[in-house]
């Protein structure tokens, strides 16, 4: 407690101290929980001091030392294992990756990440910042496509009081906050036109003005970007500027799919049950008819939806055993189809199923094969008139994966008959 206010931040006494004797000449009721909520204090403040200038760097300073002072769990090669999460695997797409990155780190070239949305740009991005001679100062992530147009300019370059409708203070942008370290622009292929310009002159000057203000400010700032979207069409179709292209795509680096490193997904979902493991107090086996499944799937959704569908298996199945008949419909459909054909009446031991043949210009395997589960089943439900446990039966499946089956392919399960009022009823 002081004369003149309370506050209550964390650090030793003597940084305590010192920001406390500074604030009081400023305020006389200054109240904060720790540092972060008395950067905001100042961040917002509408004092022109320049007290508040050496309150903040004492803020900074104190921060750093306390976070240093705190114990931190490390692996066995001393880098954060949260760090590297997701990033895993020894395929050779995987590996390619790992070398870009340990390539480029040193220099503050900008770097352009390429891949499909859930492969992982972002965790490729911090470990780019991580390995550079900035992982001392701010990582500052942006989502481009997530932001409305004419919000945008103020989120990057921060805006003055006044600037416009409902700015009622000043605020700093993504580029002052990542002052000195990395800003991450991601999505960058959804960035309107008119802000293409505007970050372009950034880039090529390094310099930059707040929204409503004169005032040149420098930029210091190692650029990285990202998009899951074609580039190269987008310049030809007039969407993205070719010169911002260049000079953002100094040094491309594209992650492959999932779908493209299967090797990868034994590590992977070993990795996601060792940090799903606090969060959810259980674990689970996958059983190796499971594995099967999901390497044989596509993975759309890549690296990220693996991530959804092992905390899905936790909550469903917590510290039990996964096998094939527990995972959702979409994750088993391919072996399923082989299980009904080596069961399907008839079938012997000399395989008297005829295979069909490849076309010769090849063909959609996935959708080949739905097309193949989706005439068994309206096969089944015909023979079974309707009933959906005796199809089931029938197929050799478990009436609850059936009706999963029937709603994916919108079927329909009994056709509707008329009762003797005319009215058409359907059976549930």
């Amino acid at each position: 407690m002081t004369e003149r206010g309370i506050l209550i931040v964390e650090g030793n006494s003597e940084q305590r101290k010192r920001i406390e004797c500074l604030l009081s000449a400023i305020s006389d009721n200054i109240v904060a929980a720790d540092f972060d909520h008395l950067r905001r204090m100042t961040d917002q403040s509408q004092h022109k001091s320049p007290l508040w200038a050496e309150v903040q760097e004492l803020i900074a300073t104190a921060k750093q030392e306390s976070g240093q002072s705190k114990p931190v769990k490390r692996s066995k090669d001393h880098r954060s294992p949260e760090l590297f999460r997701c990033l895993v695997g020894s395929s050779h797409g995987l590996m390619q990756v790992k070398k870009a990155i340990m390539q480029v780190a040193d220099s503050d070239t900008n770097v352009m990440l390429l891949g499909e949305s859930g492969t992982g740009k972002e965790v490729v991005a911090r470990n780019i910042h991580y390995h550079s001679p900035r992982r001392g100062r701010p990582f500052v992530p942006i989502n481009c496509g997530a932001i409305p147009s004419e919000l945008l300019e103020s989120e990057l370059f921060g805006h003055e009081k006044g600037a416009f409708t409902g700015a009622i203070s000043s605020r700093r942008g993504r580029f002052e906050m990542a002052q000195g370290g990395t800003l991450f622009l991601d999505e960058i292929g959804d960035m309107p036109s008119s802000m293409q310009v505007k970050l372009l002159r950034v880039l090529q000057e390094r310099c930059f003005e707040r929204v409503g203000s004169e005032k040149t400010v420098k930029s210091d700032v190692r650029v990285i970007a990202a998009t899951h979207r074609d580039l190269d069409s987008q310049i030809e179709s007039g969407k993205f500027r070719e010169d911002l292209y260049y000079r953002l795509c100094v040094f491309p680096i594209t992650i492959p799919p999932l779908r493209e490193r299967v090797e990868d997904l034994s590590a992977l979902v070993e990795c996601l049950l060792d940090r799903l493991k606090n969060e959810r107090q259980a674990r689970i086996t996958l059983t190796e008819s499971a594995m099967t499944a999901l390497r044989r799937y596509l993975w759309p959704g890549n690296v990220r939806e693996l991530a959804n569908l092992i905390e899905r298996l936790l909550i469903m199945y917590p510290n039990q055993r996964v096998d094939i008949a527990d995972l959702p419909g979409k994750y088993r459909p391919h072996i399923e189809i082989e299980q009904l054909d080596r069961s399907a009446p008839g079938h012997h031991a000399d395989n008297s199923f005829s295979c069909p043949q490849l076309p010769a210009g090849g063909l959609d395997l996935r959708q080949y094969l739905a097309d193949v589960e989706r005439s068994l089943i309206e096969q089944a439900l015909v023979e079974a008139d309707g009933v959906v446990a005796r199809a089931a039966e029938i197929l050799r499946t478990r009436r609850t994966t059936l009706v999963e089956k029937i709603r994916k392919y919108q079927l329909e399960v009994n056709p509707p008959r008329r009762e003797f009022d005319g009215q058409v009823a359907v059976n549930s």
